[in-house]
């Protein structure tokens, strides 16, 4: 087996061809696939309508409640919870309001920052930027 300094890509095929033939390794590879299935399914960004307005509590040792939404994807049907970013945005924010979702997580697709679970923000609110939302260049529209 080959320990000079050149040999690291032959050492990792190696190990690499070892692993595949362990069955406790096989089955650990197909339990990961199945957990890492992406909600948004492969896509950016995402449209949903708002099922209701709820506060995450921060992880320690930070305290206090963050804006989150809880919303459901128009294509596929599925849940999740969504930061609501900024200070005052969630008052732009209603239920039933169709709003336009964007993978904001962490780390290799994890929380964001000190809340758990939180994976997504929101960008639009029916079909305006909360950015402009905000700042009051824009009015929302009432549907």
């Amino acid at each position: 087996m080959a320990r000079g300094e050149f040999s690291a890509k032959s050492l990792q095929k190696k190990r690499k061809k070892w692993k595949k033939k362990n069955p406790k390794e096989k089955i650990r590879t197909r339990r990961k696939k199945k957990k890492l299935k992406d909600i948004l399914e492969g896509s950016p960004q995402a449209r949903g309508i708002v099922l209701e307005k709820r506060g995450v509590t921060a992880r320690q040792p930070n305290s206090g409640i963050r804006k989150c939404v809880r919303v459901q994807l128009i294509k596929n049907g599925k849940q999740l919870t969504a930061l609501a970013p900024y200070d005052g945005a969630i008052k732009f924010i209603d239920e039933h309001d169709e709003v336009l979702i964007e993978g904001g997580g962490g780390r290799k697709k994890g929380a964001k920052g000190d809340l758990w679970g939180v994976k997504f923000k929101v960008i639009k609110v029916n079909n305006q930027s909360l950015e402009m939302l905000r700042k009051g260049k824009k009015e929302k529209i009432k549907r």
